[in-house]
Formats: C-alpha cells, structure tokens, sequence
C-alpha cells in the first residue's frame, strides 16, 4: 500500500467547494490512474479483475487483482489455491473470491505521474459536464452577468462558472460595452465543446423584454395579463402585444404602472428604448389598426386571409402616413412582425390615385364590417390613446395607466 496522507482529501475538499466536483469523482480518478499505471508498469493493457483501493481512515491507496479460490489452479493469473487463500484469509473457502494485493514496489513516482495526467482530465470532464448541465437549464433565460472585455467585435461576459460570448449580431447598434458593467443577457444557445462548453448569450433578442415585463408585472407572472406577441429593434424600438384573461383588469395600463412605474422601470433597463403596447384582438382589423399606433387609421381592408398569406391594405390620412411608415419603415415593419399580417398602407390621395374604393374588410365571411363600423374602432381608439408627436413623427409616452396604448420612449 502506498501513504497518501490527508493532502488528497483536503484537496478534494477545496475543489468541491470552488468548483462544484464532489470528493467521489475525484477519489474515483485516482484509482483509475493507479490501475493505468499498474498496467504500464507490468507491459500489460489486457489485465482482468484488478482494481485500485483507497482506504480513507488510514489514507494509504493500493492495487489489488481479484482471484478465484480453485483446488487445482490453471491460470494463475485468475486463480489461486485453497491453500494460498487462506495465508490471506482463514475463512475462505473453494470458489471464492479474494483480492490480492499487487501494488508494485517504488511504485510511488510511477503512479503520482499517471493519477496527475488522469485527475486532470478528469476535473476538466467533470467542471465540463457540470457547465454544460447548468447551462443547458438556463438555455432560453434571462441571466446576469459582468462585461469581461471586447474581441474582434464580440462581448465576453462572465455569467458564473464560464465566459459567454455575445456576438456582434446580438448587440445593440451604437451600445458601448465597459469592462467591469453589469449586465442582463438572454441565454440563446449552449454549444458542446472539447473544452468548457460555449455559451452565446444576446442583449438585443426580443425574449429580453418579455422577461423585463414578467418581473415588473405581478399580473403577468400570475397569468392574468399574457403576453401575446413581441416585435423589436434593438436600441430602437418594441412593440408588445397585451390581452387581459380577467375583464376587470387592463392589461395596457397593468404593463404601464402606476403613473408609469413599471414601463418606466423597463426603459430605463433597455437603455431609454421605445417601447409601444398595444391591446392584442382576435378582430384582424382592430389588431391591426392596434398595432400601427400612434398612427391614425382611416380603414383596413383585408385582401388574404389562409394558411399560405395575410395581406391587408391600409389607407391612412396624408398627414399620417410617414407617421404610419415610420422612420426607414420602422413602424409598419414591426406591426408587420408583430400581427403576422403583411401590411401595404397608403395615403388617402394615393388611394384616390390608384382608383381605390376602400372596402373596410373583404373576407370570405357571411358577416362583412363595413366601413363605417371600423372608423368607429379607430375612432374610439384615438380617443383613448394620450400622445404627442414630437418632431420626428414619434409618439412620447404621456404616463396615463387607463390609456389604451403607449408610446413610451
């Protein structure tokens, strides 16, 4: 037997506690090491019934081979006689088994080598597997982490036991990045590696907003408001679709806050972001004319309406419709992602021009809407809405909790 000491299992006791690798995994790694380099040792890879034993009490390890106890001994490399057995042990008796030891003399350096080699590739696979299995829980998440440094255009964020990389893609145009900052990501993927497994982690995917909204609104993390649909634009712009399962609840004004508390709260963690709720309906037009807020609309008609497309054609009037567009069609392109309806919008002249006659909705339905009743949606939603529009055509958040749709910047 060779002495260990309590060296090892206070060693084993410190990874535990730094890393997370439990005192077995690292025990187990030295007797593998320990019957590697007994096979080494004696120029055999073929070896059966040997094993490595550490005794913990008195901190002395060994190499032992299992035998089996025969009258007649053939191999004595897996038998041994009844009468060589019991110098090993009185009791023994015919086909049984017993462990000899066969730990080679200055074996010591040898097997320190090898348990070396084996350990450390052993903790490597074991913080590995520990990374991999946290991270593949909070795949899909929101998560904290701290700004490392800067390469090649990525972010390194330390988020625990690894580094996340956050590539160029999923930053947010013009952000600056300083080492030593906070910061929440969205845990979009974990990659398997033969090192520590790759974490990529964004800071401009939609899921962030949801997240923020689900911590700062008690009412959708009880599943009273949900959440239906998000679209956004990083550093820009958010829209985010809102129904109330409760009549008695508003889901605009839960998300907005007492005098604005909660939205305020989210645009401050998304850096001053614009962010518009909108009231989610299961009426195409409504949703729509929701959606392109703070425009105001004049009429929708629907032109497709299947599985292979949505199409609706929007007329608003002429002071509206770069209001409507939106800056580089910022607007219309998020209404766009967040109905699922490809949206064409013109100008009352335009329209004229084109020799339109706007129906207000054309489905293949027996009740039809006619105009009149959609102007009185878009009516009734104008008068609910509370905005002003500042010099770029974009709609400031005005703070009302009863209002039907913000604008919040």
């Amino acid at each position: 037997m060779i002495k260990i000491g309590t060296a090892l299992f206070e060693a084993c006791e410190e990874l535990e506690r730094e890393k997370g690798i439990s005192k077995e995994v690292i025990i187990d790694s030295l007797c593998d090491a320990m019957v590697t380099a007994y096979k080494k040792h004696i120029k055999q890879k073929d070896v059966p019934n040997v094993e490595a034993i550490l005794d913990e009490q008195t901190g002395e390890i060994g190499v032992f081979r299992t035998k089996l106890v025969v009258e007649n001994v053939e191999n004595p490399d897996l038998e041994i006689s009844l009468e060589d057995a019991k110098e090993i042990d009185e009791d023994v008796e015919l086909e049984d088994e017993v462990k000899i030891e066969v730990t080679p003399e200055n074996f010591g350096r040898i097997a320190a080598q090898s348990a070396k080699q084996v350990i450390t590739q052993r903790i490597r696979e074991a913080e590995r597997k520990l990374v991999l299995d946290e991270f593949m829980e909070k795949k899909g998440t929101l998560t904290t982490g701290i700004i490392q440094r800067v390469e090649n255009r990525n972010v390194i964020v330390n988020i625990g036991k690894t580094d996340a990389i956050m590539p160029q893609k999923e930053q947010i145009p013009g952000e600056y990045y300083k080492p030593g900052n906070r910061i929440r990501v969205f845990v979009l993927n974990v990659k398997e590696t033969s090192r520590l497994p790759q974490v990529i982690v964004s800071h401009a995917h939609a899921e962030i907003v949801r997240e923020l909204f689900e911590l700062e609104v008690p009412e959708i993390e009880d599943g009273i408001v949900e959440i239906k649909s998000i679209s956004r634009e990083a550093g820009y712009r958010t829209k985010i679709a809102v129904s109330s399962n409760d009549p008695d609840v508003d889901s605009v004004g839960a998300c907005i806050g007492p005098r604005g508390s909660r939205i305020q709260t989210i645009i401050g963690e998304l850096k001053n972001e614009k962010i518009d709720i909108v009231r989610y309906s299961d009426n195409p037009v409504e949703y729509i004319v929701n959606a392109l807020s703070p425009a105001r609309i004049i009429s929708v008609d629907i032109l497709a309406d299947d599985e292979f497309s949505k199409e609706a054609f929007v007329i608003v009037p002429d002071d509206q419709l770069s209001l409507a567009i939106g800056r580089d069609g910022q607007n219309v392109r998020l209404a766009h992602k967040l109905t699922g309806w490809k949206i064409d919008i013109k100008s009352e002249s335009q329209a004229e021009k084109m020799e339109y006659s706007p129906a207000v909705q054309t489905q293949d339905e027996p009740d039809e809407q006619p105009e009149d009743e959609v102007d009185e949606i878009a009516e009734e939603i104008r008068e609910e809405q509370e905005y002003a529009l500042d010099e770029e055509d974009t709609a400031e958040f005005e703070g009302n909790e009863e209002a039907e749709s913000t604008n919040a910047e």
